[in-house]
């Protein structure tokens, strides 16, 4: 019997440090290959994947490196750090003959096109997988706002946030064994209780606009795909 998937079109936000696997710094090609079989199982089943990648394995601007440095300028490195994660994502998905289509929301003509959404919108249609880079393009935006604003670009049904953690619960599972997952949260509570699920602009743009996000663990198998055929998976918040 073939699976239905609960989702047409679904944005996935990868952090940098995802790529990294047990790494300390840069990118695990290991982890990457698993992350990009994760997605081509989605794929398989004909949703639509966009993909906003951050830059936290190799810069971020409000890393420690940074700290004597003008917040603007530090954040525009950031910014490169996630096209080259990009580039690293895709080229894994050419490995496997996915295929996949880079766009920057700056400039960087000989290496990414530029962000277009009429074309990034055909991208999806054609079942490419479309990884947008850069963030929003403007420092002081993270790349979970950057994941906000494409979903809703995009018009995806679903943005997902993939963590290291299999959801969000009510303390730090790691020190706190008894800590409970969160199956369902409203937007408000996630704001109010300071839950750190993503930003409070990123979750603000997500609630204005019913744009649902599911907060799951990318190094568990198969929760990606468990999420897009509608299971129990991670902590689903909603307006």
């Amino acid at each position: 019997m073939p699976q239905t998937p609960a989702y047409k079109r679904i944005l996935l936000k990868l952090s940098g440090e995802a790529l990294m696997g047990e790494d300390s710094y840069g990118i695990n090609r290991d982890t990457v290959d698993r992350i990009v079989g994760e997605i081509a199982e989605v794929v398989n089943l004909g949703v639509e994947v966009a993909v906003v990648i951050g830059g936290g394995n190799i810069f971020r601007g409000v890393a420690p490196g940074a700290s004597h440095m003008d917040r603007a300028t530090a954040d525009y490195m950031g910014m490169l750090a996630t096209v080259m994660n990009a580039l690293a994502l895709q080229d894994a998905m050419r490995h496997v003959s996915m295929a996949g289509r880079v766009q920057s929301a700056l400039n960087i003509e000989q290496v990414v096109e530029p962000y277009i959404r009429g074309k990034a919108m055909r991208y999806l249609e054609e079942g490419k997988v479309v990884i947008f880079a850069a963030g929003t393009g403007n420092p002081f935006f993270t790349t979970d706002t950057a994941a906000a604003l494409r979903g809703m670009e995009m018009n995806v049904n679903l943005v997902l946030k993939a963590t290291k953690v299999d959801g969000v619960y009510t303390d730090d599972p790691k020190t706190h064994p008894d800590a409970m997952r969160y199956k369902h949260l409203t937007f408000d509570e996630a704001i109010i209780k300071n839950l750190k699920v993503m930003d409070a602009t990123a979750l603000t743009l997500c609630r204005d606009q019913k744009l649902p996000i599911n907060v799951f663990s990318i190094f568990k198998p198969a929760a990606l795909k468990r999420i897009v055929l509608g299971e129990d998976e991670g902590t689903f918040l909603h307006n």
